[in-house]
């Protein structure tokens, strides 16, 4: 079976995100779409973050218990629950490093969860996606894309 994969038709791996995704443009979030779905996945998981932040790993979105067989996310659609971002609002943050500051990874990460998650409210924080993901993640993928300001 061909490995869990997640893509972009905005990006390719390693490639800029466009503008329109950023704190730049639209601030909207880039289409996702993943294929080869394990067996014994009920949703999907996703994390966005950005590691070369000055602050730190930096989130930019987190949602969890997607529909895995809606096989992506369109552009600027939420997810049906978000978490709270490094700006401290719910749902996607477009990439926004400092001017100057150089180019910037962005993580999609995307977990093939074996239950829906016990997060009901909107809001959570990484850490308490990444706890309730432990023990049920099934396969990752993972989309990597740069922006620079």
């Amino acid at each position: 079976m061909p490995d869990f994969e997640l893509t972009s038709s905005a990006f390719d791996e390693g490639q800029p995100i466009p503008e329109k995704h950023s704190c730049d443009g639209e601030d909207r979030s880039p289409p996702l779409n993943w294929s080869s779905i394990p067996d014994g996945t009920q949703s999907v998981a996703l994390i966005v973050h950005d590691p070369d932040a000055p602050s730190g790993d930096f989130v930019h979105w987190l949602a969890w218990n997607i529909d895995p067989q809606s096989a992506g996310i369109d552009e600027g659609v939420p997810a049906p629950l978000e978490g709270t971002n490094g700006f401290g609002r719910s749902g996607y943050a477009g990439p926004c490093p400092p001017p100057g500051h150089g180019p910037h990874r962005y993580f999609f990460e995307l977990y093939a969860v074996d239950t829906d998650l016990d997060l009901l409210e909107p809001g959570a924080a990484r850490e308490q996606l990444e706890k309730e993901l432990e023990g049920h993640v099934l396969a990752t993928a993972q989309l990597i894309g740069t922006f620079e300001r």
